[in-house]
């Protein structure tokens, strides 16, 4: 029988605390390449990845909710490490749960339990990073087995993951490759399949998570290929925007702690005789923060009542990408932030808001850069806006079942018409507009159930305030272009 959630979650953040602040210097974990394996050890102990495996199979259930509690303990102390279990939750437990033959699943889940085993996922390759369609790696029957070939980079976990999930296309008689994508579960420890690791990138932030480039070419058991429900793609889809919608998870501990953070120093900094807080500025900037913690919040109760394995999220773009996108800007925000409010001591190695700017940042480029889903926000919703034959942005948006109960709040700035065919600068524009009205939907859902109203008040406000510079981009005369041969007639020096 397991522990109630709540004495589970404490004793998990109790060791976090004891491992970061106690029995090892976090400051020195911030500059090393990996973890200690003593501390990874300790930390492990609690089975935290526990919460993403069936019940039947001895874990906790794959309670959203619960996996996302996870993260977001994990997150307030090191976003490195709740992103290891976010790739280890979202990118291989819950996909074998739901989509492996049920005759591997006893083993995987049983090694994750007693041996503290990870697993990755293998889509990104060196030359097709987004364009994850047109993905070379390779696959063909031999057999009882499948033969994967190919080479895939920047993989979290490189080197260091028992287990993979490897995405490649199926080969045709004439060497072609097929459209659809399948999946392979990889066990490194079986002969024949382990992974070579070419290189390990010297990455820029998130020093506790090993990348690099994999050769693969490995030989799979027929029974450890994914099963889909409809097709391949529709397999890979469902599982990156459940993916994306975890993402406030590992959000909302990191932006709760830069919270923490931006008060406590304001509140002991004296600047001319004045604490820091009772500066209008500074004021602002941590409502900002403030407004974050709100909106992180809100999603992860969405995502709690929506994104678990029995339900399909293949269609679920725009909510998905809304959560990953908007949530990912805000932890940028909150880091950088925190880092100006803190002074010279946000530029220290160890200072935990500028290791934060290089932390998130890499959020907001991975499973899909920012600036591509915020356009799929907007063109999926031209789409439906065509289908309905209404292109003025309010009236759509009052029917929308994503912003039913936010729309009129914005009113003054969305109601207007807009045409198809626009430049990709604006179609992101609008798809951060769409972002900030369907995040308040979720904020005005979760009002609804007891969150306080304050900190809704001032989310509203922070939410108009940028909806209303956005639309205001949107609409400014934007043509500006690069200029090829720009080294002629351009050095100031000539002119002196």
């Amino acid at each position: 029988m397991h522990k109630n959630f709540k004495e589970y979650l404490k004793d998990f953040e109790d060791v976090l605390k004891n491992v970061f602040h106690q029995r090892y210097d976090i400051n020195q974990f911030s500059k090393e390449r990996s973890l200690p394996v003593v501390a990874l050890r300790d930390i492990m102990s609690k089975s935290p990845l526990s919460v993403a495996i069936p019940e039947e199979f001895g874990g906790r259930g794959l309670k959203v909710k619960e996996c996302l509690s996870i993260l977001s303990a994990a997150s307030y102390e090191s976003l490195a490490l709740s992103l290891t279990f976010g790739i280890n939750i979202a990118l291989f437990l819950e996909p074998v749960a739901k989509y492996a033959n049920a005759s591997i699943k006893n083993d995987i889940f049983k090694r994750f339990l007693e041996k503290q085993n990870m697993g990755g996922l293998m889509i990104t390759e060196p030359d097709f990073g987004s364009d994850a369609l047109s993905m070379q790696t390779y696959n063909k029957k031999e057999g009882d087995n499948y033969s994967v070939k190919g080479i895939k980079h920047w993989q979290g976990l490189t080197g260091m993951a028992d287990y993979w999930l490897i995405t490649s296309r199926g080969q045709n008689s004439d060497g072609s490759l097929k459209r659809d994508i399948d999946f392979f579960v990889c066990d490194v420890t079986k002969p024949n399949q382990q992974i070579i690791v070419e290189e390990y990138y010297d990455n820029l932030g998130l020093y506790m998570i090993p990348y690099g480039k994999n050769k693969v070419d490995v030989q799979i058991p027929s029974q450890y290929k994914l099963e889909p429900q409809t097709s391949g793609v529709k397999m890979m889809l469902d599982v990156l925007h459940r993916s994306r919608m975890q993402f406030p998870g590992m959000g909302l501990g990191f932006i709760k702690r830069m919270l923490d953070e931006c008060i406590k120093h304001c509140n002991e900094r004296i600047v001319g005789g004045k604490k820091l807080i009772d500066l209008d500025q500074i004021q602002y900037q941590i409502s900002r923060v403030q407004s974050s913690f709100t909106i992180a919040s809100a999603m992860c109760f969405r995502s709690s009542n929506h994104s678990g394995i029995e339900n399909d999220l293949a269609n679920e773009g725009v909510e998905a990408n809304t959560m990953k996108a908007y949530i990912t800007d805000l932890m940028q925000e909150a880091a950088q932030t925190l880092t100006q409010l803190s002074g010279s001591k946000g530029y220290h190695m160890e200072n935990i808001g500028g290791r934060g700017i290089m932390d998130s940042r890499a959020f907001q480029i991975f499973e899909g850069s920012n600036e591509m889903l915020y356009t799929q926000i907007t063109e999926i919703i031209s789409k439906l806006m065509k289908r309905k034959k209404e292109f003025n942005i309010y009236n759509f948006l009052k029917d929308f079942n994503l912003t039913n109960k936010s729309y009129s709040y914005f009113k003054k700035d969305i109601e207007f018409v807009f045409t198809l065919g626009l430049k990709q600068r604006k179609m992101i524009d609008l798809g951060k507009v769409f972002s900030r009205i369907i995040s308040f939907n979720f904020v005005l859902e979760m009002e609804e159930k007891g969150f306080r109203k304050d900190l809704v008040e001032n989310c509203l406000e922070i939410l108009k305030l940028d909806v209303s510079q956005l639309i205001n981009s949107f609409h400014s005369k934007n043509t500006v272009i690069q200029i090829e041969e720009y080294q002629e007639n351009s050095h100031w020096y000539n002119f002196v």
